[in-house]
């Protein structure tokens, strides 16, 4: 930097005489001329209006010439650090910084200063760097530790020094951060992940060897082919390796807070540095001495044994890609990062790092004490085993030092734990983080510090408020777990040795665990249940063979424009092959798939399922976009729970990829083609994620249930659901169905099926003999849906939320504010769409149970609206089978009240008429003018219109219900969430009344009048004199007259209505006098209004 710089140069050559220097090039020219692009002003004019110039000017005189930097609005800090080192060298008067400084804006702050001077002519240098900084300090926020947290490598090695280097330099000087493993640490886990392992391994000391080891690995990565990479781990599968004991660190038995990364190369024997060296010049191998090119095949390679005194995990399984492009999208938006040491989420439980066993709430923790961690977390099966309270928050990216990514969007606020019989508290961010399940991070140390740690003996040294605190670290831990992707560690420790000789291979999960049968499965099941399964066993059994040929077989016609599909592959981590390898020899082996020579190629993913097992996905989208769409009608969800009424027993029986025992049809198994590594393939099955493959499935299944659908069977493609009323019925249904699946080919997967049970959850909802309700894991995932901080997100939540709108009294109206935020350039969350959020939250956490429709009793409807939106209820007896709501738009706000309740009651009838039709039913609304909608004769466009929507309901009786008694649909129609469904005698009901403005005025004008107080005063005597006054809520008539008193102005805003206003035309005093007669009365009104007409000048 220039002031760095000029330290430098002027040190050198105190006497050497006059020397201009440029900030912006940081040297001196030959000639002693500033650069030409510099402004060289002359500071003299500006010096010479107070009585130190003398002294300032012959101290500038005995120091070199220098050019005072100039600012255009860019490097707003460079700047300003400038400015402060030539103020220091000059010894420049606080009266002249601001003026020098700004005679030397150029450009962007030149034009901002000129109107800013007009209201501040002569601002303080701090105040005018205060401006500056808020005006042009862009991307830089003003907390040095944040901006130096977020420095990371986006472009070159050399361009990400410079960034860094420049906020380390803001942070050391505007905080006491000054340990070298501190920035080292920082510098590295900025590293792009490419550069970051290979720098890594080297161990740098300090930032100077890191920038150098930096910039040596990217000119060695852009000089390497990308096919001919080197590896950046060590090929332990050589056939000729030898083992060689590594010299460094066997002898090391101290406990380290820092552990470094296991050195997986050692140096060749009897080497040192200077050979290392000479040898790199020499352009020789190391091992072998021979010289060194691009794909060069050493024949003395070694493989060193890898020390390490604990098991290390391997490498986790790469993202996929849904995972990635959530990142993607996350970091476009600013959120806040954080960064966490590599042993955290790597969890490696071994001796060398900070470990402690604790509780949280009874139960047993290992915690792990990290400086590497910017904040501190908690695995969530910590807080779901302790019912811990948690809070949504803004998603944080949290990234390891390995350079991976993990995301955390809740976190507890304040959380008791105990380590050692010490309590403590602190705030953590959820995150699935392996091997621990507390990490303590900086946030944590700083509250408990200074923190001391004892490498020798294991401790540890805290401070909590007065009292101080020792922890001792733990010991080894004797668990093993079982790596991702089945990737078993084994070891064999050999005595009075601390080499470990570790080797990797592939086993079972669990390869002792005994096989469960059917057989096992079967005995939680009614016994009659148990002899119904065991007589079709075949049909919960593996297929053995292709699925038969059928009518229905999958097809794929296409557009008369279309071509073949050809995608180049996507690209696989190499775990990613072996699992990709494994699925495609599996479905060869089960004929699902076959070698092709198709024209069609489409790529593959891999997606992981609910139990971390990887599933293969063909992205079929370009072919989707040319096959012609297939119009087959899908069963609506609400239409099948409809035919449950009156059951009591229940099986739902869920098909075995159901997709795979369809077959394509023989002419279009050549469009299913897709590429792998391996080779060119095609389905002999229908394959997920086809266009048409639900309509194909679910046609299928109508054909084969069609004599049994809406009599005890229900079928959603592959959900098949069996119910009757007695145990005998269902015994007898549930045959019928299983004999239809053996007699057509199609299995069933027993795990997944619920066999002659009283309570079932199917598509999402729990049915019982009661009725329906919603299902409680959907609730906790909506209970815990994170604040959304994009339209994406607000959709996903109310798509979850809008699956189970009818189970929610008022969810138009409470939802209205959310569904505001998806129109065009509308998202912007406010304090309104946060109350919206968790009120819908706490509405779904206590729908009800709706009841099963009994179409041989009435429906009954009730109806309701208020100001902002209208309710409705569908109701059997007292029970109610669905809720219906909606806020009203600001058109429909403008309607009359009766305008109102008629929508409600016509949006309520177009909702259910299905449920309508055919059969009596009751509407119950509290308008009383509705009760002879059907009797009146029709004036409106709107009656009309309303109506014709009720034309072919034949039965139709509307009621009247006095609101206080209409709760349901009354409620409904007023945003309140958190009402409970059930009502009782104890209920509170409040009951508002309007009182219009001109009533509350005509009181005021009474207080104080004395002819008022006189004519109450008689009113309450009963004098003879009252016989024509009358009073009512305290407003006085005389001869139905209002009496209107003088304690207010309302006597002369009356004059002006009825006189000077557009109504009163400025009549004549007689016309404005009966006017006001007519309605009002005083004493002299007459002379009152005649004497202020004439003060107008009006006759």
């Amino acid at each position: 930097m220039f002031a760095k710089f000029l330290q430098t140069n002027y040190s050198k050559a105190p006497n050497s005489g006059p020397t201009v220097i440029s900030p912006s090039h940081g040297g001196a020219q030959g000639n002693g001329k500033p650069p030409p692009h510099t402004p060289k002003r002359n500071l003299g004019p500006i010096l010479h209006d107070h009585d130190g110039e003398s002294n300032f000017s012959n101290h500038r005189g005995n120091l070199p010439r220098l050019d005072f930097p100039s600012f255009d609005g860019s490097d707003v800090l460079t700047w300003e650090e400038d400015c402060d080192f030539y103020f220091e060298v000059f010894q420049t008067p606080e009266v002249y910084k601001t003026r020098m400084a700004t005679s030397h804006f150029t450009g962007d702050a030149s034009e901002w200063y000129r109107g800013f001077k007009m209201d501040n002519p002569h601002p303080p240098w701090l105040i005018l760097v205060e401006e500056v900084k808020s005006i042009f300090l862009k991307g830089i926020s003003g907390n040095p530790l944040e901006d130096f947290r977020k420095v990371i490598q986006s472009g070159k090695v050399e361009e990400y020094i410079k960034n860094f280097e420049k906020v380390k330099s803001r942070l050391m000087s505007s905080t006491s951060v000054r340990g070298v493993a501190f920035y080292l640490m920082a510098f590295l886990s900025g590293l792009k992940e490419e550069l970051n392992h290979t720098v890594q391994m080297c161990e740098p000391t300090n930032l100077n060897q890191a920038y150098k080891l930096a910039r040596q690995a990217e000119l060695s990565l852009h000089g390497q082919d990308r096919r001919n990479k080197l590896p950046t781990k060590p090929a332990w599968n050589t056939p000729t390796a030898k083992f060689i004991r590594s010299p460094d660190n066997l002898e090391r038995k101290h406990f380290h807070s820092f552990p470094s990364p296991p050195k997986l190369l050692a140096a060749p024997p009897d080497s040192n540095k200077a050979s290392f060296e000479n040898m790199r010049k020499l352009g020789l191998c190391y091992w072998c001495g021979e010289k060194y090119h691009q794909g060069h095949k050493c024949q003395k390679k070694k493989i060193h044994l890898m020390e390490a005194s604990e098991l290390e995990e391997m490498e986790q399984v790469p993202d996929t890609e849904e995972d990635s492009l959530q990142f993607q999208e996350l970091e476009a938006t600013s959120y806040e990062q954080a960064d966490i040491f590599m042993c955290a989420p790597q969890g490696m439980p071994g001796s060398q790092t900070l470990k402690f066993k604790g509780f949280v709430q009874q139960i047993s923790i290992l915690a792990l004490i990290d400086s590497g961690s910017t904040h501190s977390f908690i695995h969530p099966s910590i807080v779901h085993l302790n019912t811990i309270p948690i809070v949504p928050s803004p998603p944080m990216i949290v990234k390891t030092a390995s350079g991976s990514k993990l995301l955390s969007e809740l976190k507890c606020q304040t959380l008791t734990f105990t380590l050692q019989n010490h309590n403590f508290e602190g705030e953590f961010r959820v995150l699935e983080v392996q091997g621990y399940d507390v990490i303590l991070g900086m946030d944590w140390i700083a509250s408990v510090g200074p923190v001391c740690i004892d490498c020798v003996k294991g401790t540890v040294q805290l401070r909590q408020g007065d009292r101080e605190i020792s922890l001792q670290v733990q010991g080894e831990i004797e668990e093993v777990k079982l790596c991702q992707g089945e990737v078993c560690l084994s070891t064999k420790q050999k005595k009075d040795s601390d080499v470990i000789f570790a080797q990797l291979f592939v086993t079972q999960s669990n390869p002792n665990q005994k096989t469960v049968t059917l057989a096992d499965q079967l005995i939680h099941l009614h016994p009659q249940i148990q002899t119904v399964v065991t007589a079709y066993s075949t049909v919960f059994a593996d297929p053995s063979s292709l699925p038969p040929v059928r009518p229905t077989d999958h097809q794929i016609p296409l557009k008369n424009e279309a071509v073949p599909v050809n995608i180049r592959p996507y690209r696989f981590s190499h775990f990613q092959k072996l699992e990709i390898e494994k699925i495609v020899e599996e479905l060869l082996s089960q004929g699902y798939i076959r070698a092709s020579t198709s024209p069609f190629a489409s790529p593959i993913l891999l997606v992981k399922k609910k139990d971390q097992s990887w599933c293969l996905c063909v992205d079929y989208r370009k072919l989707n976009d040319m096959t012609i769409k297939n119009k087959f009608s899908i069963p609506i969800i609400d239409d099948l729970l409809d035919e449950l009424h009156g059951a009591r027993y229940f099986s739902k029986i869920d098909l075995k990829s159901g997709y795979h025992q369809i077959r394509m049809f023989e002419n279009d198994i050549s469009k299913t083609a897709f590429r792998t590594h391996m080779g060119h393939y095609e389905f002999t099955v229908m394959q997920f994620g086809l266009t048409n493959a639900l309509a194909t499935f679910q046609a299928l299944m109508n054909n084969i249930f069609q004599p049994h659908l809406r009599k005890f069977i229900l079928v959603f493609f592959d959900d098949i659901l069996v119910y009757s009323k007695t145990m005998d019925e269902h015994i007898q249904h549930l045959s019928i169905a299983l004999q239809l699946l053996k007699d057509n080919q199609l299995f069933a997967k027993f795990s997944k099926c619920e066999l002659g049970t009283e309570k079932v959850e199917y598509l999402g909802h729990i049915i019982t003999a009661e009725g329906v309700s919603t299902d409680p894991c959907k609730v906790e995932a909506m209970t815990t849906w994170p604040t959304p901080h994009t339209i994406k997100q607000l959709k996903g939540f109310l798509g979850l939320t809008g699956y189970y709108r009818k189970f929610v009294r008022n969810y138009g109206m409470i939802s209205k504010p959310l569904t505001d935020l998806l129109k065009k350039d509308a998202f912007k969350w406010s304090e309104e769409a946060q109350l919206a959020f968790q009120t819908l939250k706490s509405a779904m956490a206590t729908a009800p149970v709706l009841a099963l429709p009994d179409f041989n009793k009435p429906f009954i409807i009730e109806t309701d609206a208020s100001q902002n939106g209208i309710g409705v209820v569908l109701m059997q007896g007292k029970q109610p089978l669905a809720f219906f709501s909606k806020g009203l738009s600001s058109k429909n706000q403008g309607l009359s009240t009766y305008e109102k309740e008629l929508l409600a009651l016509v949006s309520a009838v177009t909702k259910w008429k299905h449920y309508l039709m055919g059969g009596t039913f009751i509407i119950r609304t509290d308008h009383i003018s509705l009760k002879h909608l059907l009797e009146q004769r029709v004036n409106t466009a709107m009656q009309h219109k309303s109506l014709s929507k009720l034309l072919g309901l034949h039965y139709i009786i509307i009621e009247y219900k006095r609101g206080a008694s209409n709760l349901v649909a009354d409620a409904l129609s007023r945003r309140k969430g958190n009402e409970d469904p059930t009502y009782t005698s104890n209920d509170l009901y409040i009951v508002s009344e309007i009182t219009p403005q001109w009533v509350t005025d005509l009181l005021s004008s009474y207080n104080g009048d004395e002819w008022i107080s006189g004519l109450q005063q008689k009113l309450q005597e009963g004098s003879n004199a009252t016989h024509h006054l009358t009073s009512h809520q305290g407003i006085l008539r005389y001869k139905g007259r209002l009496c209107v008193g003088n304690a207010n102005q309302w006597r002369a805003k009356l004059f002006h209505e009825f006189h000077s206003s557009n109504l009163g035309g400025h009549s004549g005093s007689l016309v404005t006098y009966k006017r006001m007669k007519a309605l009002f009365y005083w004493p002299g009104m007459k002379e009152y209004i005649m004497e202020h007409i004439r003060k107008l000048g009006i006759a």
